[in-house]
């Protein structure tokens, strides 16, 4: 009988053990730090407990638009911006994220400092889309969009709104300008 418990201890304090914590600041396809693509708005207090959340409410409820909900640290300094897939809804999940802080990184190191080659030597780029001021890089592999400003391409490549963008076009040197994870799928 004493043995019976005993190994039940034993296994139980095995598996318990080997629980790897959660890194807050880590990034992947379907969750970044606490955050996953299930949360609920309704849940942000108990993820962010020692974070301030800061709810910008544009309009009424009538007019649809979508809310941001903006994550500070305690010292003041913002972390993330969240935008819920359904306004002023508390049990909606949260569509995309605005990486705004360089400690958030994917697990092969990709930040919101991280230059466009630092992005092609470690994820396969799905799209790219020519915007008015701005390329999108678009990497499925963790829902990725990595937006660059076009005043980081050459000058004959600025103004061209319909050439499709290859990846040979782009500077290994281009910097991020806005880092987002996409849930709305």
């Amino acid at each position: 009988m004493y043995k019976s418990i005993f190994s039940v201890i034993i296994i139980t304090f095995l598996f318990t053990s080997c629980n790897k914590e959660q890194n807050p600041f880590e990034i992947s396809k379907h969750h970044i730090g606490l955050l996953t693509d299930s949360t609920q708005v309704k849940d942000l207090k108990v993820i962010y407990p020692n974070d301030s959340l800061v709810k910008f409410i544009s309009g009424d409820e009538f007019t649809g638009n979508i809310n941001n909900i903006e994550v500070f640290e305690k010292g003041g300094k913002k972390l993330l911006t969240l935008t819920p897939k359904q306004a002023l809804d508390s049990t909606s999940t949260i569509g995309s994220i605005r990486i705004l802080d360089e400690r958030y990184k994917t697990d092969k190191n990709i930040t919101i400092v991280s230059t466009f080659k630092d992005i092609q030597n470690n994820y396969k780029v799905s799209r790219i889309s020519n915007l008015i001021n701005s390329i999108v890089i678009a990497v499925d592999e963790i829902n990725a969009n990595f937006t660059i400003d076009k005043k980081e391409l050459p000058a004959n490549l600025r103004f061209d709104m319909d050439l499709k963008f290859e990846p040979t076009h782009i500077p290994d040197g281009a910097k991020v300008k806005y880092f987002f994870i996409n849930w709305s799928h």
